[in-house]
């Protein structure tokens, strides 16, 4: 299984990315796909995901309203779609896919069972 996340780079503060990850080896619609992050001295948070074949989405509060997720199953492919971007979401952000996912475990680092090498997102103010 391969995770290759890409689009990241330098953005403005009230601008917008957009991720990408690219998945290889494995019945991606059957996958929940999650994005996370790790800003520099702190520990991995959860940002959103979508759950197999275009289901529920859950986000953190911290990005709701600002950040949405979403999946095209024929191309394999999880987005992250980032707008009014703020300084602290500077971070490297991940991939992750986990399958048989409880919603309740969705924001859950060990519930991934396969992780990219993740991007830098550097938002300048």
């Amino acid at each position: 299984v391969q995770l290759q996340a890409s689009g990241g780079g330098l953005g403005q503060a009230g601008g917008s990315l957009r991720l990408s990850c690219a998945a290889s080896g494995l019945s991606f619609s059957a996958y929940t796909m999650g994005w996370f992050r790790q800003a520099p001295g702190k520990e991995l948070e959860f940002v959103g995901a979508i759950r197999s074949r275009g289901g529920t989405r859950s986000y953190a509060d911290s990005v709701k309203g600002r950040f949405t997720v979403y999946r095209d199953n024929a191309e394999n492919t999880v987005y992250l779609q980032m707008n009014s971007l703020k300084p602290e979401d500077t971070a490297v952000y991940y991939c992750a896919a986990g399958r048989s996912i409880i919603l309740s475990s969705i924001s859950t680092e060990r519930a991934y069972d396969h992780w990219g090498p993740g991007t830098l997102v550097t938002v300048s103010s």
